[in-house]
């Protein structure tokens, strides 16, 4: 599902510990590196869609993390044509238009399990430093990952009285 411009809806998550460590994760069978992130259903609202895929990503339900915010607004980034083999041909898909969100996790990180789905989105995982994935998350992600971070980071320290969603 695209919108009129051309971008995928999506969610990321950005999942920290009590330590305000995140987790980063490798994409399976490659060696790049990201947040947890997945697209939005027709009928799915973004927070239902962060929900569905916090479990098929890193097997985590709603009970086991809370949520501490969320960005205003939808950030994109564009998928250059040499990553982007749907370029060739349909020319409508530009990339992705995401809305992001901070969880705290609850449980226990032994509950983190990576194949809840016929086909893993990763195959390894790792708490890192809240501002770590800057320098290493491919370079037409690092600046929507920056705008996020930026947006979010407040919520560690000041989480709201109530949900923002």
């Amino acid at each position: 599902m695209l919108d009129e411009e051309g971008y995928r809806p999506n969610v990321a998550i950005v999942l920290c510990n009590a330590e305000n460590k995140v987790l980063w994760a490798r994409r399976a069978g490659h060696d790049g590196w990201q947040f947890p992130q997945g697209g939005i259903g027709r009928d799915e609202s973004p927070s239902s869609a962060m929900y569905r895929e916090l479990y098929e990503e890193v097997g985590l339900r709603p009970q086991h993390v809370r949520l501490l915010g969320r960005t205003g607004d939808w950030l994109r980034y564009e998928i250059p044509d040499r990553f982007n083999s749907s370029s060739r041909g349909r020319g409508a898909f530009k990339g992705q238009k995401q809305i992001w969100f901070l969880l705290r996790l609850l449980a226990d990180d032994k509950m983190v399990c990576l194949d809840n789905s016929p086909q893993p989105e990763f195959d390894a995982w790792a708490w890192v430093d809240y501002w770590q994935p800057l320098a290493r998350i491919i370079s037409f992600k690092r600046e929507v990952y920056r705008r996020a971070l930026e947006e979010l980071h407040p919520y560690l320290t000041h989480p709201p009285g109530g949900r923002h969603e």
